[in-house]
């Protein structure tokens, strides 16, 4: 599988989210999948490639120019992507992606995730969405959405979108478990 990874940038963040996105990386590559992600390697971006780099994953990262121009791209991916933009950036780690898992992260992140939701709602993005939730990291997002269904702002049908799991151990099989994403989405992605 090619498998779509948002993470964070940010290099302060606790240990156990380093240690999760590295076990993430090592998982993937062990199991013979290959990662597309944002090309970074600072942060939960650098420990997740740095895993599967570890155990002779393929790795493709995708970075815009500006970045690349700052050296914010990793030097030892198998394949480092540049991008005009953002915009593009965020259509080349999705297009293909058999599934996509959000790391904890940044109002990066989170953009990238609630992307592919949307297009998981409009019926562009069929496959697994799962959020990696490292400490708990993503409860407080989970209840939000909770309050967005309940409040009528999405149907109750929309919840299946997307699978919440607490362990890097779980990912794998809930990716495997998780159906294809009904095709008639356009037909209730407006709740009426």
């Amino acid at each position: 599988m090619r498998i779509c990874i948002y993470a964070a940038s940010s290099a302060q963040v606790a240990p156990h989210f380093f240690a999760a996105a590295r076990t993430l990386g090592e998982s993937l590559a062990s199991a013979g999948h290959t990662i597309v992600y944002g090309g970074g390697s600072h942060g939960l971006m650098g420990a997740l490639a740095d895993g599967a780099l570890a155990r002779d994953g393929e790795v493709i990262g995708i970075i815009p120019k500006f970045m690349a121009d700052l050296e914010w791209g990793h030097p030892g991916l198998t394949q480092l992507d540049l991008v005009e933009d953002m915009r593009e950036r965020k259509h080349k780690l999705l297009a293909g992606a058999d599934a996509v898992i959000a790391l904890p992260g940044g109002c990066g992140t989170l953009e990238e995730l609630f992307e592919a939701i949307t297009l998981k709602r409009l019926g562009l993005y069929f496959n697994p969405i799962l959020l990696l939730n490292i400490a708990g990291f993503y409860s407080p997002l989970q209840a939000f959405l909770e309050q967005v269904i309940a409040g009528k702002f999405m149907s109750s049908d929309h919840a299946a979108m997307w699978s919440v799991v607490d362990a890097v151990t779980e990912v794998l099989p809930t990716i495997r478990a998780t159906p294809p994403w009904r095709e008639d989405a356009r037909d209730y992605a407006v709740v009426r």
